[in-house]
């Protein structure tokens, strides 16, 4: 038990990846949980891999981001069930691969709204409660895409940045509240992220990218972005050697675009 023992732990995109890695870390330090995602068997298959331990709960809420406007019934739902919100887990997110010449507006829309819009909206909702208790956490996983864009990412990226806007801005705001945000950006993390990235006529894109294959395990991440938390850090890169092309970027702009588009396109 640790830090977290006793905190209502809310993590959405929790059915799989990053999200099913929180829920078991958050678990281990004591914290009931909220999980949420589309698949609501998978998310009792989560609840089931958790090992029982003393009184804490698991509360399933399924919800689809996209759809902003059952956001504030959702977070009734939880305010209903446990009477707070502690750590609000921004985990869920669409990825992409298209080109940008042959995406359709409406796939850059429809990415916006789950990635942006959708974690904007369920932020609105909790925000409240945080700043009336003077307490909380948000965390938001944004991606190694929010600092700088690539091949077939068009507009993940853009939501990416989107959110490191919005995050950065709110941080200032509820400061004086006692509300942390962290922003968690992620290199290549092995998940099936890639698997449901959208592709330009809208379907999945159904293929397991072989840099995300090989990447860090998504408990390994997990465990780093705990360990953030716990520390009350602002802002926290995870992934493996990718991560340092954040750096190149900001000290050596002109070497790192040279080196960006070398990348192997997938």
């Amino acid at each position: 038990m640790g830090k977290f023992a006793g905190k209502v732990v809310w993590i959405t995109g929790a059915s799989s990846g990053i999200g099913e890695a929180l829920a078991k870390s958050f678990w281990k330090e004591g914290a009931h949980l909220v999980l949420s995602a589309r698949r609501l068997t998978e998310l009792e298959r989560v609840k089931n891999s958790l090992n029982p331990s003393g009184n804490q709960r698991v509360f399933i809420l399924p919800m689809d981001l996209s759809d902003t406007l059952a956001s504030k019934q959702l977070t009734d739902n939880v305010i209903r069930e446990f009477g707070q919100i502690d750590v609000l887990v921004n985990n869920a997110g669409l990825s992409q691969r298209s080109y940008t010449i042959d995406t359709p507006l409406e796939i850059d829309r429809k990415i916006m709204e789950v990635n942006f819009f959708g974690t904007v909206a369920l932020t609105k909702a909790v925000l409240p409660f945080m700043v009336n208790r003077k307490t909380g956490l948000i965390i938001v996983i944004s991606s190694i895409s929010g600092k700088f864009g690539f091949y077939l990412r068009s507009a993940y990226a853009a939501s990416k940045h989107a959110l490191h806007g919005f995050f950065e801005s709110l941080r200032m705001e509820v400061y004086k509240d006692n509300v942390q945000v962290m922003i968690v950006c992620p290199g290549k993390i092995s998940t099936a992220l890639s698997l449901s990235a959208l592709t330009a006529d809208g379907e999945v894109h159904n293929k397991m990218d072989n840099a995300i294959a090989a990447g860090m395990p998504a408990e390994q991440c997990a465990e780093r972005i705990l360990k953030g938390a716990i520390r009350g850090e602002e802002e926290i890169n995870v992934g493996g050697k990718e991560i340092r092309a954040v750096w190149i970027k900001r000290f050596f702009p002109g070497l790192f675009s040279k080196l960006i588009r070398k990348q192997k396109v997938e």
